[in-house]
């Protein structure tokens, strides 16, 4: 195993799409960067996506990271928004397909699992884990950004314990 391993944790969206790239090594773990793609609306809708394409393919140079956690996504009755977050899921795993990268597609209730203890966990608890488990001095804003970080922590853990 190597020495260090960083994964991208990807909390998807059209309007936001939130990154985290963390390292593990041994058993410590550290967040090397975040943040949020943000899209405008008054964007024609491929011009969305050629964005998040962009921006997220600047994060893949810039962290190098050994593979890719993208939380599954879960849609009761908003079809229509569903259509949309599907469409820039597809384009993060299309930039992980080419780098080469494997990808872990924990559910919402894995990530709270790993984080928390507990699938039940709210969105506070996870955000606390985050801020916890990376040492930050502040739980990362906006909550899309903190969602990525806890994809990455739990496909960490999931590529590890498989």
């Amino acid at each position: 195993m190597k020495n260090n391993i960083v994964c991208l944790g990807i909390d998807p969206g059209l309007a936001r799409v939130g990154y985290g790239a963390v390292v593990q090594s041994g058993f410590r773990l550290r967040a090397l960067n975040y943040g949020c793609v943000e899209t405008s609306p008054d964007m024609k809708f491929t011009e969305r996506l050629l964005e998040i394409y962009t921006r997220l393919q600047e994060q893949i140079e810039a962290c190098r990271p050994d593979l890719v956690s993208v939380e599954r996504l879960f849609f009761g009755r908003n079809t229509t928004t569903a259509e949309y977050v599907w469409q820039a899921r597809g384009v993060v795993m299309l930039l992980a397909a080419m780098h080469d990268l494997p990808v872990i597609e924990p559910k919402p209730n894995q990530i709270k699992l790993a984080l928390c203890g507990t699938g039940d966990a709210d969105k506070v608890q996870v955000q606390r884990m985050v801020q916890r488990f990376l040492a930050l001095e502040e739980v990362p804003k906006p909550d899309d950004t903190a969602d990525a970080l806890a994809a990455a922590v739990t496909g960490l853990a999931m590529e590890f314990s498989a």
